[in-house]
């Protein structure tokens, strides 16, 4: 069994080929070549971080299904200050289009001291900006951008720091390793 960790840069797309798009665009194929491992989750294309890779369907069913309900934490940069009030509905959950999130773990934290972001963040003079740590069980389409949006504060920047006991620690961006 063969499973490893990506760090996956902003601008990728997290598969390995794309026949969509007329113009040419990052793809996992850029960064691994490792013939048999298929992502276990995604990650959007303007998100960056842990990308888990196996070629255990097992495994892969066992982070990928909300069912499992494993732990994901993502590093968030959101518009604005947000209070306890705000926090708290995080906490509780946000109801989205698609119904309810289940409640997430959320506290704010201070700047994470991460890797620049190429394209760096839209930065605004007038608009404070602030760090969350944010860990869901579950993961619908965009689910993060979508709950602190529904919270009034639109996310800038998006890692996933961890799945479960799997974490990014010291692993640079586009760069891969064994689990």
């Amino acid at each position: 069994m063969t499973t490893i960790l990506f760090n996956k840069p902003h601008g990728v797309l997290s598969q390995f080929t794309d026949a969509r798009s007329p113009i040419a665009r990052a793809t996992l194929s850029d960064f691994i070549d490792l013939p048999g491992v298929y992502p276990a989750g995604r990650l959007d294309r303007d998100s960056e971080g842990l990308l888990l890779l196996t070629d255990d369907g097992r495994l892969q069913a066992r982070i990928a299904d909300p069912a499992f309900k494993l732990a994901k934490t993502y590093l968030v940069q959101v518009e604005g200050l947000p209070d306890e009030a705000v926090l708290n509905q995080l906490r509780g959950g946000v109801m989205l289009a698609d119904g309810p999130t289940r409640p997430a773990e959320v506290a704010l934290i201070d700047d994470p001291g991460l890797w620049p972001r190429d394209p760096p963040i839209r930065v605004r003079a007038s608009i404070p900006d602030r760090w969350l740590k944010l860990t869901i069980r579950e993961g619908r389409n965009r689910q993060v951008r979508r709950m602190t949006a529904a919270v009034g504060h639109p996310t800038l920047r998006l890692v996933r720091w961890s799945v479960g006991d799997w974490t990014l620690a010291d692993l640079a961006p586009g760069r891969w390793r064994p689990a």
